[in-house]
């Protein structure tokens, strides 16, 4: 239970909560819209999109283990600082890469600097707040995460639809901009010093969450697939207008499932809030698969139940973020932190990468109604993987 004293609020957790807005504005702003740029600009297809999309998370989750490491061992700010201006940067490279190659190497040094800043932010909201709200915290600080996501893809199709992909370059860079500044005012605990350990694996990934990131990459590789192709998939479908709003109503349902998750968390319901977010998620994934059986003459009933599932799949991953991060947490010791958030978002991060590819790939040699029905049944077998195993697992190694 949270004491009185324990105040969430603060000037710092204010200011990192704009600079994770700001930050992944820039970032959703660009992801619906860059396999069009792809397909436009250098004519390569579905598969060669998901291939070089991917190199973006596949560096992301190879610098995560490290970056984990490092900020376990130094201070966090500077090395949160340095990834925040890095991944600002290289928005200005995309305004001057001309060509597919220069474009996949500004993608790879992206990634690794995103790994890096999202894993040093998520750690800094720990330090900075109390533990008895941890989970209340996280919740809201992944809510500004959800609000980018709500206004970043639409902002970024409406943007394709009437302008030149340089428009929607320096949008994001502006953004990013923004939040560095931001970044630099927030003030963070000095970290006592830690007497040196031998390096070991343990270091660098948390051994006991391997278990649990298993379940949470099989669940974040239909979430890859989603974010990627889902406005493809609804042209696909004949839904030509608005297909940004299936992310916003996806970030509404995260956000209204964010204002409740977080408490449920901090009062001990962790495997139960999961649990719950992993069947309202896989019945939405089926209902999203099902969506082509609909006749084309039923217009309306195409629409409502391709956007109520954005909906309906935002709650559902929305309880299951804070829960996720926070169980990660709960398997580490203090001085773990760093390395138990960089196990955590490497493992969504790993199916993020295999979504990507796969879903570009499935719908190279069938079609993207064949890869969203391949991401549901991957939901059962986390769900199914969730209940049985990793319940009693947690419960069992749990530290707190």
């Amino acid at each position: 239970m949270s004491h009185p004293t324990d105040k969430l609020i603060s000037g710092s957790y204010c200011l990192i909560l704009a600079a994770n807005f700001l930050l992944y504005f820039g970032f959703y702003l660009l992801m619906p819209v860059l396999p069009f740029y792809l397909t436009e600009i250098f004519q390569t297809d579905h598969a060669i999109v998901g291939l070089i999309l991917s190199v973006y998370t596949v560096a992301a989750l190879t610098i995560r283990p490290f970056s984990g490491y490092l900020l376990d061992t130094l201070a966090r700010k500077p090395l949160y600082i340095v990834a925040y201006f890095t991944f600002t940067a290289i928005f200005a490279g995309y305004l001057i890469a001309g060509s597919l190659a220069l474009f996949t190497v500004l993608r790879v040094m992206h990634g690794l600097s995103f790994g890096t800043v999202s894993v040093s932010g998520n750690t800094i909201v720990i330090d900075i707040t109390p533990s008895s709200r941890r989970g209340e915290a996280l919740g809201y600080y992944g809510l500004a995460n959800n609000i980018a996501m709500a206004v970043g893809p639409m902002t970024g199709l409406f943007l394709h639809d009437y302008y030149h992909f340089s428009v929607i370059f320096t949008t994001s860079l502006l953004s990013c901009s923004v939040g560095f500044v931001l970044a630099l005012l927030i003030k963070t605990p000095r970290k006592p010093p830690l007497k040196k350990e031998p390096i070991s694996l343990d270091r660098f990934i948390l051994l006991r969450g391997l278990p649990v990131g298993i379940v949470l990459l099989l669940l974040s590789i239909p979430y890859g697939m989603t974010t990627t192709y889902i406005a493809v998939y609804g042209k696909s479908l004949g839904i030509h207008g608005g297909v940004g709003l299936f992310f916003t109503l996806m970030a509404i349902g995260m956000a209204i499932s964010r204002l409740f998750s977080g408490r449920q968390v901090d009062k001990g319901k962790i495997t139960q809030v999961i649990t719950l977010g992993l069947y309202l998620v896989t019945v939405s994934y089926f209902v999203l698969s099902a969506c082509s059986l609909i006749p084309k003459m039923h217009e309306e009933i195409l629409k409502y139940t391709f956007f109520g599932t954005a909906l309906f799949l935002g709650i559902g991953f929305g309880i299951m973020f804070p829960a996720f991060n926070t169980m990660f947490v709960n398997l580490a010791p203090n001085n773990q932190r760093g390395t138990a958030t960089s196990t955590y978002l490497t493992s969504w991060d790993v199916g993020i990468g295999l979504g990507l590819t796969l879903g570009g790939y499935i719908a190279q040699i069938a079609n993207f109604q064949t890869a969203f029905f391949f991401g549901a049944c991957l939901t059962v077998v986390s769900t199914v993987g969730f209940v049985l195993k990793i319940t009693p697992y947690f419960h069992r190694h749990k530290l707190r």
